[in-house]
C-alpha cells in the first residue's frame, strides 16, 4: 500500500497529546502526494521541550541517544535523562512489529516559534512548520525539511528539491532561499530557487 511507512508510524503515535511530525523524505513524498523514491528508513520530528512525553510514550521500548564525538557518532542507552544540545537525534527499537527502529529528531521550539537548529536566528511560527495528509498524518514543511537537507546535499536530497521546488508555494520558496543563503551561503540551490519555475518544471 502507498505510504505504509507513515501510517505505521501514525499508528505508534497515536496517543501522544503534543506535536509530532514525519520529517526527511517521506515528509517530501507526503507534500507531494505520492513515493517519489525508496527510503531507507522513516524520521519523526517532535520538540525538544516535549522529550519527557516521547520517553513515556515510549514506555517498554528499548530507547538509544546518538551522542557524537571525535567525529564519530554512536548509539547510547537513553534512560529518559534530559538531553540538551547538541544531541539530537534518539531511536525507539522493539524486536517486533512493522516497524522496529524509529527515528526522532528534536526540533527547537521556543514559546510559539521553531527556530532551526544549526542557526536560531532562522524561525518560522509553530503554526506554520507543519501540514497534515487528508487521513491525518502530519508532516514537516517542505521548505523545512530541504533546509535540513541542504546541508549534505546527496544524491537522494537532491532528488527531493528537484522534485519539490517548482512546485513550492511563492512564499515558501523565499523563505527556503533567504534561509539557505543565511546558513549555507554559495548553496547551488539558491540560483534554482532565484528563479522561477517554469510550466516544464512544474509538469
Amino acid at each position: 500500500m502507498v505510504f505504509d511507512a507513515p501510517r505505521h508510524v501514525a499508528a505508534i503515535m497515536r496517543g501522544f497529546d503534543r506535536p509530532w511530525f514525519v520529517a526527511g523524505g517521506w515528509a517530501i513524498d507526503l507534500f507531494l502526494g505520492k513515493e517519489t523514491r525508496a527510503h531507507e528508513d522513516i524520521e519523526v520530528a517532535i520538540f525538544r521541550r516535549d522529550q519527557d512525553a516521547i520517553w513515556r510514550h515510549f514506555s517498554g521500548w528499548e530507547m538509544e541517544k546518538i551522542v557524537s564525538g571525535g567525529g564519530d557518532s554512536k548509539r547510547q542507552v537513553w534512560r529518559g535523562e534530559w538531553l540538551s544540545p547538541p544531541i539530537h537525534e534518539i531511536h525507539a527499537k522493539r524486536s517486533g512489529g512493522e516497524l522496529r527502529d524509529l527515528e526522532i529528531l528534536f526540533d527547537e521550539a521556543w514559546a510559539d516559534t521553531w527556530r532551526f537548529r544549526r542557526e536560531l536566528a532562522v524561525s518560522r511560527p509553530v503554526a506554520e512548520i507543519g501540514s497534515r495528509t487528508a487521513d491525518g498524518v502530519p508532516f514537516l514543511a517542505p521548505d523545512i525539511v530541504l533546509l535540513y537537507k541542504a546541508k549534505a546535499s546527496r544524491p537522494d536530497d537532491e532528488a527531493d528539491f528537484r522534485a519539490t521546488f517548482p512546485v513550492l508555494p511563492a512564499d515558501h520558496r523565499r523563505w527556503l532561499m533567504d534561509a539557505i543563503e543565511r546558513v549555507h551561503p554559495g548553496h547551488p540551490w539558491i540560483a534554482s530557487l532565484r528563479s522561477p519555475p517554469t510550466s516544464r518544471q512544474s509538469s
